[in-house]
């Protein structure tokens, strides 16, 4: 049975003030539960659509809705760049969005003391950002996007700088923050790999202007199974959405 979109982008154009047609006729659902990921090449609108769904830009034609009639307001999003506060501890970073909620700081504490221990993170409640590697940067922004406990998680190229120990590692964990959470989340990604990897469902997108071409689900268990990433299985889904991705390069 299909799971109910959580939101829904239907007949959806962005057209920026330079002339730039950035989206044109995107018809795309996300559905509840889910993990959808977004792949396609450089220009293609994937961080476009996101800034959409998150309410960051307007589309300039069709509409973007959502279950209920109204945009929620525990959305979480993750940049490609951690964007951490240098001045603030791992802690302070986490809370951030209860502070601006005005959530009481010893609830806001605990709550940010919570996520990060989720990502991996317990103990460097207090480090800042310059001590810090990457990979641990990274695991605060998450830990950020995930402390007001959103539905919907949104993920523009998180571990795109990472080196591949650490990206499969996260991957790993992404996939067990999901599970523990039920959140939905929409991943922009440039890699076949991870986007199988990661995917209960691909869909792929060209450019000029950027548009959804293909819509693939990926029928494999959660939890993935030990050695998945190197099973005929794995290799065959790749196979699809990297012939996918071909055909959209050259559309």
């Amino acid at each position: 049975m299909t799971a109910p979109p959580l939101v829904a982008l239907r007949g959806v154009g962005v057209r920026f003030a330079n002339g730039t047609e950035a989206l044109a006729g995107v018809d795309l659902e996300v559905r509840s539960g889910e993990f959808l990921s977004l792949l396609g090449p450089s220009g293609c609108g994937k961080s476009t659509l996101l800034r959409l769904v998150a309410g960051l830009i307007r589309p300039s034609s069709g509409e973007v809705v959502f279950s209920g009639g109204g945009r929620p307001g525990d959305i979480g999003f993750v940049f490609q760049d951690p964007t951490l506060m240098p001045w603030a501890t791992a802690l302070a970073n986490a809370r951030l969005p209860l502070r601006l909620r005005r959530v009481a700081r010893s609830e806001a504490d605990a709550r940010a003391a919570t996520a990060l221990a989720a990502v991996g993170l317990a103990g460097f409640e207090r480090a800042w950002p310059r001590e810090l590697s990457g990979g641990m940067r990274m695991r605060v922004s998450i830990a950020r996007a995930l402390v007001t406990r959103p539905s919907l998680l949104l993920m523009d190229e998180p571990f795109a700088a990472l080196d591949e120990i650490n990206r499969h590692r996260l991957n790993d964990d992404l996939l067990r923050l999901r599970a523990e959470s039920g959140v939905t989340v929409a991943f922009v990604t440039h890699s076949v790999f991870e986007s199988v990897y990661l995917s209960s469902r691909v869909a792929v997108m060209a450019a000029r202007p950027g548009r959804v071409v293909a819509d693939l689900p990926v029928p494999a268990p959660f939890p993935r199974p030990p050695g998945f990433r190197t099973s005929t299985e794995f290799a065959a889904l790749c196979g699809g959405v990297a012939a996918a991705l071909e055909g959209a390069m050259a559309a």
